[in-house]
């Protein structure tokens, strides 16, 4: 099976076929630590103890992700942003593995952060 090209970064380094750049890494770590300063902490986002024994309700209901992975993780559907209405909805909640939950809040956030 053949492999992909080598690409070439905006540094012009070459990076391996599905490596990221140490500078791209720096960056996304860099912008990853801004945003955090300005995000309140988790409990003030309503992750408390009284989430942690529902979280862990919900996953031993649900244990699995939609591809067949042990669920880790219980996902919003959609984003709560802090209405406590939203985030205690259990039909707004999925599980998920940790991959899942990772890979796809990250898009969704890059995509509202690009205003797509």
């Amino acid at each position: 099976m053949p492999t992909a090209a080598p690409k070439v970064c905006a540094c012009g380094k070459v990076v391996p076929p599905g490596g990221r750049c140490p500078c791209r890494a720096k960056a996304d770590a860099e912008r990853k630590a801004r945003f955090d300063k300005t995000r309140p902490s988790a409990r003030k986002r309503g992750y408390t103890g009284a989430w942690d024994k529902a979280r862990a309700a919900f996953l031993k209901a649900n244990p699995t992700c939609f591809c067949g992975a042990p669920a880790t993780v219980v996902d919003h559907r959609i984003p709560h942003k802090g209405d406590m209405a939203i985030f205690w909805d259990r039909s707004n909640w999925q599980p998920l593995c940790a991959h899942h939950h990772n890979s796809g809040k990250q898009r969704q956030e890059r995509r509202a952060a690009h205003g797509d």
